[in-house]
Parts: C-alpha cells; structure tokens; sequence
C-alpha cells in the first residue's frame, strides 16, 4: 500500500499493491501501522456503503461539525465516481481549496479525506457503489453540508449526463460556505 499525500494537509490517495497471478490479484486495503505512520487515525468505528442507481447522481459536500470530525477512507466497489473533498479547517493552510479523484471498481486506489474535509462524490457510471471506513460514528446532529457548486470552492465537476444530474432536495439546501 503506498500513501501519496495531496495538496490538501492530511488527504491522500491510497494506492493499492496488488499481487497478481492466474487467479486474479489479492492487495492489502488498510493497515492501522501504515495510516498511524503518516498521521491518520488509523480508528475503523463504522463502515458505511452508497449505492447509487444511476450515472449523474451528485452527493454532498458533507461533512460533521467538531468535536464530531470524521476521517473518510473511499474506495469504489462497482462502477466509478468523481470523488472530492474541500478543506474547510480553519488552521489548514489549504483552506478552501479541493480536490478531484476518479475512481474506478478497476482501479487499485482510494482517497482518505479528513476530519474537517466537505466529501461529495458525482457518479459516472451506472449502479455505482461506495465503500466507506469512517474514523468516528455518524452523529445526527452534527451532520452539515455546504453546496456542490458554491462560486467560493469553484468545483471542477465532470459535465451531467444527458438526463442531468441527480442531487437531494437536502443537498440542493445546502448553503453557501460562511468564511468566518
């Protein structure tokens, strides 16, 4: 497994090493030494899994407020999704700043966002499903959102299909981002 930091402090794209032969490939996907090593909380107190129907659905941006702040470790099972995450922690010298990662059911990487990180994915592929490893419980009362397409973030989103996007009546309430 091999840990490549990103722009944002404390994201990282986590790539797989796979072993291959005739049978197909085995890889390990996490390992608490290898995560505590690069300063993650390496905590798996939840999983959760997002099956989406149809390419096109946008989820997010969410995220839980403090003392609540969840890690996020995002890998795709089926399908493929755009995957991001914009820093909203006010220390971080990437505040307000995002990124985008492809992934693939094919490929051999994930992305591990923060605590203090708005997650949001669009699916670009049919009947997509993700897989998430979460470092805190979810708590109702501390889940929060900022929109996808907040002018403050300028999220680079792949186009809509045809039939356009799919987003939550929630999602769209979303606010702006209050930099305070």
């Amino acid at each position: 497994m091999i840990l490549h930091e990103t722009r944002l402090a404390g994201a990282f794209v986590v790539e797989l090493e796979p072993l291959a032969d005739e049978r197909g490939w085995f890889a390990r996907s996490y390992d608490a030494e290898v995560f505590a090593a690069h300063g993650i909380d390496p905590a798996v107190v939840q999983c959760n899994v997002s099956f989406n129907e149809r390419a096109g659905t946008l989820r997010g941006m969410h995220y839980q407020a403090e003392p609540h702040g969840e890690g996020k470790l995002i890998r795709v099972t089926r399908g493929a999704i755009y995957d991001v995450i914009v820093d909203l922690r006010p220390d971080s010298g990437s505040r307000g700043e995002w990124i985008g990662v492809e992934l693939r059911e094919d490929s051999a990487s994930a992305l591990y966002a923060p605590p203090g990180v708005a997650h949001g994915f669009q699916t670009l592929a049919d009947r997509s499903e993700i897989h998430y490893q979460m470092t805190y419980p979810y708590v109702p009362g501390a889940g929060r959102g900022v929109r996808y397409d907040d002018p403050a973030f300028a999220i680079d989103w792949p186009p809509p299909p045809p039939a356009g996007r799919i987003i939550s009546e929630r999602d769209l309430a979303f606010p702006a981002f209050a930099w305070p």
